[in-house]
């Protein structure tokens, strides 16, 4: 894999890197977007407002349902209120890595 990864393993699973996208027409993880920067980032779209974490709440249950994870396991760790987000996932790392590249982009 030549390009930059939207995650970083951590002790506990995986610190994901998450762009997201608030009230759009749909729920979907629409894949990794590599950025100016250099870094790469998972967008995903949520039909939730960003009002009281609604928007959060709707990405931890997306991503947990798409990572096979309940949705205690997934936790906002930095950019509860931006659009770029950092993700704590608990669980296997391999497992974690394999869920998410089964997820279309």
């Amino acid at each position: 894999m030549d390009r930059p990864a939207c995650y970083r393993l951590s002790p506990s699973g995986l610190s994901l890197f998450v762009r997201v996208t608030p009230n759009a027409g749909r729920d979907a993880i629409e894949g990794v977007e590599q950025r100016d920067d250099g870094s790469a980032v998972l967008r995903v779209r949520v039909k939730a407002v960003p009002d009281k974490g609604k928007a959060n709440a709707a990405v931890v249950a997306l991503l947990a349902k798409a990572l096979g994870v309940s949705k205690s396991a997934v936790s906002v760790v930095s950019g509860a209120t931006a659009r770029l987000k950092t993700l704590a996932v608990m669980g296997d790392s391999a497992a974690l890595i394999k869920a998410l590249g089964n997820i279309p982009s």
